[in-house]
């Protein structure tokens, strides 16, 4: 193990933001560099445990004792080389995964879990840093031919591994660079896009090919992509984002999150010759949904100058401790701060938008609410609790309900489940011979180290349907559901 006593002598420390009137006047990563010998002390906190719980919380199966130990030692070589045996992309996970993995933490127990998941982040930089991370193509070519259509995490794992086997792969995208809601979706301060890039660089020195600006179903068919390719893997992702209906919903000022965050990103790298179409500053902002994916279009709105900024959650707020319903390991839903609560903006919990209220020539200018309880498995509005704020722009980041219904799946064929998403079976196949699924699109929304273990597992089911058998590991199987966030 590592350090024997780190645990009962070494706090938990995490790296520190760079200060708020300093990160909000530009769009890098919000975090300061972690001294490596402060991160060997947080490593050296693991307690190698008998049954590592870790390893339940995280999808990919993650051998973290094994590289909290490596890095304690020093050796990062050896310790990367474990981090990437089950995980393409731990520079993925190390800042956008909410690490299950640390809730399901056996120093958590009674302590502060250890920091694994910047543990993970510190070892892949330093790798790159220092060149250990370097292209892996195969020696031989199978003379198989793949297409995955998508190139979020899901598909770039799927894409790797099976170029790494030696089929020859190519990525389909619609956008005009890969990385699906990576790179159009995660805000530069979160994910510099430069780091996506780098991988992306690895795979296409690997082999795999990239075919942007290719919206399947149009530009190319269904029926074209089965007759070129052995087999398809379609890695869509869950994209068919939820909607409000409520009066007052036609008006101008009201957009998807997926709307705003990509002209959020292309300001932030500096792609934009003029202001972004939708553009907050000195505007009041009101964002529809508590998660992730509003504190990114809080984090945007701040920096592009908002005047003001406030986020809905219609569920009660959340408990600092675990609720006793939530026990370790399990994943808790606790009051949580991230980098853009922490910039501005108020967050009003227990209520429900009633109604969009506009000037009077089209355009959005406040917001109705009613406060809400929950009684009896329903929201109800609490009498006497309505008021109005301003509004010139809302942001709906309620979540998504599974994949685009598409011309091109309508041409695969390919059957649903009850729940929307592309029906798949033990072995991610599809109802359709030679397309399989994997990530949102079969399983419906979810974390970003799922879609990596979907990508990574339909890749060996690949690998076995086009070769008799695999090699490829398979960390998953597409009805697990146990470990969803």
């Amino acid at each position: 193990m590592a350090d024997p006593k780190g645990f009962l002598t070494t706090p938990r420390e995490t790296p520190k933001r760079r200060p708020v009137d300093v990160r909000i006047k530009d769009w890098k990563e919000v975090y300061e560099e972690q001294d490596f010998g402060a991160l060997q002390k947080q490593a050296g906190r693991c307690m190698d445990c008998g049954i590592p719980f870790c390893h339940q919380g995280c999808p990919l199966g993650n051998l973290i004792p094994e590289w909290n130990d490596l890095i304690w030692r020093g050796e990062k070589r050896e310790a990367i080389d474990r981090l990437h045996a089950t995980n393409n992309f731990p520079e993925f996970t190390g800042r956008l995964c909410p690490a299950p993995c640390e809730t399901a933490c056996v120093v958590g127990i009674s302590q502060d879990p250890v920091t694994i998941k910047q543990v993970e982040l510190r070892t892949i930089e330093d790798a790159f840093a220092n060149g250990s991370v370097q292209p892996m193509p195969s020696d031989r070519l199978t003379g198989k031919t793949i297409a995955v259509i998508g190139s979020g995490p899901a598909g770039l794992a799927a894409a790797q591994q099976l170029t790494r086997a030696g089929h020859t792969v190519a990525v389909y995208e619609r956008a005009p660079k890969p990385g699906g809601l990576l790179r159009y979706g995660i805000p530069e301060f979160k994910m510099e896009k430069s780091i996506l890039d780098r991988r992306i660089n690895q795979m296409i020195q690997e082999g795999t090919r990239f075919r942007n600006n290719v919206n399947v179903g149009v530009d190319v068919t269904g029926t074209e992509l089965r007759a070129r390719y052995d087999a398809i893997v379609l890695c869509v992702g869950a994209t068919n984002w939820r909607d409000i209906q409520v009066p007052g919903r036609e008006l101008k000022g009201i957009y998807q999150a997926m709307e705003f965050l990509p002209w959020g990103n292309k300001q932030g790298l500096g792609e934009l010759e003029e202001v972004p179409p939708i553009n907050t500053a000195g505007k009041h902002v009101v964002i529809l949904g508590g998660g992730d994916t509003g504190a990114d279009c809080l984090g945007t709105s701040i920096r592009q100058g908002a005047a003001s900024v406030t986020q809905l959650e219609i569920m009660p707020r959340p408990t600092e401790e675990r609720p006793a319903g939530q026990p370790w390991p399990t994943y808790p839903m606790i009051y949580r701060v991230s980098s853009a609560h922490e910039e501005a903006g108020e967050r009003l919990y227990a209520v429900s938008t009633e109604e969009f209220i506009g000037d009077g020539n089209g355009n959005l200018k406040a917001l109705k609410l009613v406060e809400t309880q929950f009684v009896n498995g329903k929201f109800e509005k609490v009498p006497g609790t309505e008021k109005e704020i301003p509004a010139d722009f809302v942001f709906l980041a309620m979540g998504f309900v599974g994949p685009e219904k598409s011309e091109f799946l309508s041409q695969l064929e390919v059957d649903f489940d009850e729940r929307g998403n592309v029906k798949r079976d033990s072995k991610f196949a599809s109802s359709v011979e030679g397309v399989f699924v994997a990530g949102d699109a079969g399983r419906g929304q979810s974390l970003i180290v799922w879609a990596i273990a979907e990508g990574r597992s339909a890749a060996a089911a690949v690998d076995e349907f086009l070769m008799d058998e695999t090699q490829l590991p398979a960390p998953i199987a597409p009805t697990d559901r146990s470990l969803t966030v």
